[in-house]
């Protein structure tokens, strides 16, 4: 192999106590379509004590993939390994690979065809799980520009992905270590939004996710402390990257549903008293500066009400939300005035609460139980400013007629 050719990609896989699933990771690289000499792997053996090394330097010694190997001490996560990875990197893309799981067979050539295609600077490759869910909603149809605020990208921020090498060199873009989870969140969403566009390959098979059966996956390491500290850190990271406006409140949505929601579910209820009002004081910090009316509005309104609880304080409306919701009981359909309608969820119409009901109003496609609740038909852009200017034309009639009547009467 030429030593001085430029990877089209560089793999990244750091491994801690990978084995066995490390064996079928390393043959799914040296698998792929793109070629051995297209691709270079960069693997960080992050003080493990189960075999990993030893066979990460056999492979290394025997692959056609140039293999560059690091061993070193216990990180204690994978932002470090990343991290070591991405610094070692020569490759035009990189992929961080986890050790656990593994590429579809033609992956890297079917996401850099992509993304020399398009220009873009983020590929997602369709997953399939082997043993554990994965997302799908971001995956029906293959895109070479997918919108960042409107799809479902931002539901998907593992680093899992393509990444244009360029791009993150250029940001300076590396995993936060001081976070004990979450890190790959910021690490794409900061990708998203500063690069060159994202693209979706949702017609083939690329990431395989791996269910451990000893169960030690990273995702499931820590307290919530550690979650809400995340949380937080994304919704900054919006907030600096995205300007106030409607943009903003599209991506707040997902931190905010995708996380923070989490924190306060029904099982809230058998926490102990001193967790609960620990959890809104760390919820404070998200809450007070980036819950706003804008974010709420693109939020269901049994979601929307939680939240709303959690950032007046609110442990005892949360409780009684929080309750109706683990007794699967439908909140009533309500239609007001101007032809708006609300879902009666707990204190709904009640002043006494605080709550007002634009909290409860219908905004996006919700539900009753199994009944469908749509909101009223919001009239496009066009037609909004037509009626507008026929609205201020009408007044000016009127207007002319009134000033015409009363000089009539003065003569």
């Amino acid at each position: 192999m030429n030593d001085n050719l430029v990877p089209d990609v560089t793999v990244v896989v750091g491994a801690y106590e990978a084995m066995p699933y490390l064996v079928r990771c390393l043959e799914s690289v040296e698998s792929q379509t793109l070629g051995a000499d297209r691709i270079e792997l960069v693997a960080v053996d992050d003080g493990s004590t189960d075999g990993t090394g030893e066979y990460l330097e056999e492979f290394a010694a025997r692959s056609k993939v140039r293999t560059t190997l690091i061993r070193q001490p216990n990180s204690g996560g994978p932002s470090g390994p990343r991290n070591i990875g991405l610094s070692h990197a020569r490759g035009r893309y990189v992929f961080f690979l986890d050790a656990d799981d593994f590429f579809g067979d033609e992956a890297l050539e079917r996401m850099v065809a992509m993304a020399d295609r398009a220009g873009t600077d983020v590929v997602l490759g369709r997953m399939a799980g082997c043993g554990r869910g994965v997302p799908r909603s971001m995956f029906v149809k293959t895109l070479e520009h997918a919108d960042v605020y409107t799809s479902r990208v931002i539901y998907a921020l593992s680093a899992q992905k393509l990444f244009r090498r360029e791009l993150l060199c250029r940001l300076g873009l590396r995993f936060d270590e001081t976070l004990l989870t979450g890190e790959d969140s910021l690490f794409t969403m900061e990708a998203y939004l500063s690069g060159n566009g994202v693209s979706v390959v949702a017609d083939y098979d690329c990431y395989y996710l791996v269910g451990r059966e000893d169960g030690k996956h990273a995702t499931r390491r820590g307290g919530y402390q550690p979650r809400f500290e995340a949380l937080t850190a994304l919704a900054r990271l919006i907030a600096r990257l995205e300007p106030p406006g409607h943009g903003r409140d599209l991506l707040m949505v997902r931190p905010f549903t995708v996380g923070l929601l989490q924190q306060f579910g029904p099982a809230l209820l058998r926490a102990p008293e001193s967790e609960r009002h620990d959890r809104l004081r760390l919820a404070a910090a998200m809450t007070d500066p980036y819950w706003t009316r804008g974010v709420a509005r693109h939020i269901k309104v049994g979601e929307r009400l939680v939240l709303e609880c959690v950032a007046r304080g609110r442990l005892d409306l949360l409780k009684d939300v929080l309750e109706f919701t683990a007794a699967k009981k439908a909140p009533e359909v309500v239609r007001g005035r101007a032809g708006r309608t609300y879902l009666a969820y707990p204190h709904f119409g009640d002043r006494r609460s605080g709550l007002p009901r634009s909290v409860y109003e219908v905004t996006v496609p919700d539900w009753s139980g199994s009944r469908r609740v749509l909101p009223p038909k919001v009239r496009s852009l066009p037609r909004r400013v037509l009626g507008r200017i026929r609205r201020s034309a009408a007044r000016a009639r009127r207007a002319r007629v009134l000033r015409g009547g009363k000089a009539k009467g003065e003569t």
